[in-house]
């Protein structure tokens, strides 16, 4: 898990991102219509391309009532709606799925990451019918990867290289000082992972792999950072990208090629609720309030929520013919 610092200015700017996109489905989703159906002045704007419909999840974050105690809980708060994917122009993005091996080779690992086991079930159980779905219907599929040189020899890889070219210049960084070195010598023992834990993490990130559920096909693209992932997403046509993978408050939002950066190159980024889990604290475990949340700011900020039985079903259902 890599961490970025992402400050609340930055995330007021993206929810602002996300109202826009909330008024664009307030305005092309009227009870049971669909986006690219006839506007309200007449003129018909048809999506194009390969489409399907599905049902998608989108938050209301309007209106706060101030006649009640908290205003927020008037907010109209998860609503669902039918939308068109354009499969020529959106692809599925299985990020950080990694074979983290078993709780008594990596103990330590284990200790530090509580969402491993809720990770390695969702590759058993819901990877493997997502991943045939979204294949037998033909859409892009794209794997961004980190953590270790694993995926290098893969052709998705290396054909991701030379479609993004020369990497940019890292961001510039203040130099650190004594003092700030202590404050992070401090946060290192005390924050995470533990400095008796991180033997096995050290370990465990060497031998990285793919999970076999999760291992690319052929030439499917891997990027290793968002460079690489916009070089696939313009060389493919793809303008949303559907993520899934680990973890939803974390790596799928802040890491390379993560949503926030994928944002800010205009690419509409969703998260499918079922296959993927959080990075969860002591406090929100039991019910994994941190995973709501995160799903709450995807579709305040980003883009849809979509389950996946509903998802795999619109991709095994027939196309929609937008000029119907």
């Amino acid at each position: 898990m890599r961490v970025t610092n992402v400050n609340r200015r930055g995330f007021l700017r993206q929810s602002a991102a996300g109202g826009l996109a909330a008024a664009v489905l307030a305005d092309t989703v009227l009870g049971d219509t669909v986006l690219g159906d006839t506007g309200s002045a007449g003129t018909a704007t048809p999506a194009v391309g390969r489409v399907l419909r599905c049902p998608a999840n989108y938050y209301q974050q309007f209106d706060a009532d101030y006649e009640r105690e908290v205003p927020a809980e008037g907010y109209g708060g998860w609503q669902r709606a039918e939308i068109e994917l354009d499969l020529d122009h959106t692809a599925l993005v299985s990020m950080h799925a990694w074979e983290t091996g078993t709780r008594e080779q990596f103990p330590g690992w284990y200790r530090a990451v509580e969402y491993i086991p809720r990770a390695q079930e969702i590759c058993r159980t819901v990877y493997p019918r997502l991943m045939t779905a979204v294949r037998g219907a033909g859409a892009t599929l794209f794997h961004v990867v980190g953590g270790g040189n694993y995926y290098q020899s893969l052709p998705g890889y290396q054909r991701a290289v030379a479609l993004a070219g020369p990497p940019p210049a890292a961001p510039e960084a203040v130099p650190a000082d004594a003092s700030l070195r202590k404050l992070q010598e401090l946060r290192s023992q005390r924050v995470f992972v533990g400095p008796h834990n991180a033997a096995d993490v050290q370990r465990g990130f060497a031998r990285l792999d793919f999970p076999p559920q999760a291992r690319p096909v052929g030439d499917e693209g891997v990027a290793e950072n968002g460079h690489q992932l916009l070089a696939l997403c313009k060389h493919h046509g793809v303008n949303h990208l559907v993520y899934f993978g680990f973890a939803i408050n974390w790596c799928l939002l802040m890491s390379p090629g993560g949503m926030l950066e994928m944002s800010q190159h205009g690419v509409m980024c969703s998260a499918i609720r079922q296959a993927t889990t959080a990075v969860e604290n002591r406090e929100s475990a039991r019910q994994q309030w941190a995973k709501e949340l995160a799903l709450w700011r995807v579709a305040l900020a980003w883009g849809f929520v979509f389950d996946v039985d509903a998802l795999i079903s619109a991709l095994t259902s027939p196309l929609h013919d937008p000029q119907a």
